[in-house]
């Protein structure tokens, strides 16, 4: 039977078990909620940045629990940029992202989240204080969104927003930044901070993309995405020696300019840059194990030269693949 508690109550228990982050003791912007021993293992934690609050969570409940939230109106304007690995959240589930902007004035609903037993609950929120910082970057390319989501920057609407849609490859890499940051006080605040703008500006892009003209989308039969789904494959089967862009259209049957929009439509990046994400990811797996060196990796995911494959990690972890052996 699940148990039942208030967010309020629930609330309370977390902060019975809060600690600041032990090396950054003299910091009372970053806050560890550690989660009640009898409801599970895990916490939130919650860092203060410029302008931004952003809340990492990992959780695990040893019995299904509802929390009730309350309905309440909000002071000032509500948004969050949300980006669940794992777990439910109130607004979606796991492998995806939203985008909630509530206007000050407005009442929440009274809603309850729900969390199953040995649910693996891995996300990302980042709440901004007031819309100035999107205002900020928005002057001049807001055309560029949803037009609701413009009148909401410029002040035009008190129409609440929301956007759902999947976590894409390209927000994979600065959420687990964020959840594994290597970094301390001030370096560490301006690295979390470049990460969540990152994540925004990912998302209102993912936003912008959404509502471009379904001209492209009506080019594609059903038949046109299997064959751009079968180019995936070949990719991930062939990572080591792949074919050339017009090889793999010729391969799945397709011209080489379907098979680049429609690749970037169905997975959310370039074939090039796909490839190379995958590439680097079986490399950092085989790195981990410790059975390989940096150059027998190297080969293993189609670099002849150990310096480009360096260059080429480093780009995309942010460290040297030596340091990720050891």
């Amino acid at each position: 039977m699940a148990k039942i508690i208030s967010q309020a109550g629930y609330q309370e228990l977390l902060e019975e078990n809060t600690s600041l982050q032990p090396t950054d003791s003299c910091n009372s912007s970053d806050v560890i909620y550690q989660l009640p021993q009898q409801f599970g293992s895990g916490y939130e934690r919650c860092i203060q940045l410029h302008g931004i609050e952003l809340l990492i969570i990992k959780q695990e409940f040893h019995d299904d629990l509802s929390i009730e939230y309350e309905a309440n109106e909000q002071d000032i304007d509500y948004i969050e940029f949300g980006f669940n690995l794992s777990g439910k959240s109130i607004i979606c589930g796991g492998n995806t992202n939203f985008l909630d902007w509530m206007c000050a004035g407005k009442k929440n609903q009274a809603q309850v989240l729900g969390f199953s037993a040995g649910e693996r609950i891995r996300k990302v929120d980042i709440h901004l204080n007031a819309s100035e910082l999107i205002n900020n970057f928005s002057i001049g390319n807001s055309y560029q969104i949803s037009p609701h989501l413009t009148q909401l920057i410029e002040g035009k609407t008190q129409k609440s927003y929301r956007d759902i849609n999947k976590i894409t490859p390209e927000m994979k890499l600065p959420i687990e930044q964020i959840i594994n940051c290597p970094f301390q006080g001030m370096t560490k605040n301006i690295y979390l901070e470049a990460k969540c703008l990152e994540l925004i500006a990912l998302k209102l892009e993912q936003i912008s993309q959404s509502i471009q003209p379904s001209r492209q989308k009506n080019i594609f039969k059903p038949e046109d995405i299997e064959r751009i789904h079968y180019a995936k494959e070949i990719l991930i089967q062939n990572i080591e020696n792949p074919p050339s862009l017009l090889e793999l259209a010729r391969l799945i049957g397709l011209n080489d300019y379907k098979l680049k929009v429609g690749f970037r439509q169905y997975f959310g990046t370039s074939v090039f840059n796909y490839l190379y994400q995958q590439r680097m990811e079986k490399a950092r797996l085989l790195l981990l194990t410790g059975q390989m060196s940096v150059k027998e990796v190297a080969r293993a995911v189609g670099y002849a030269n150990q310096s480009y494959f360096t260059v080429a990690f480093r780009k995309r972890f942010g460290i040297n693949p030596k340091s990720c052996k050891l």
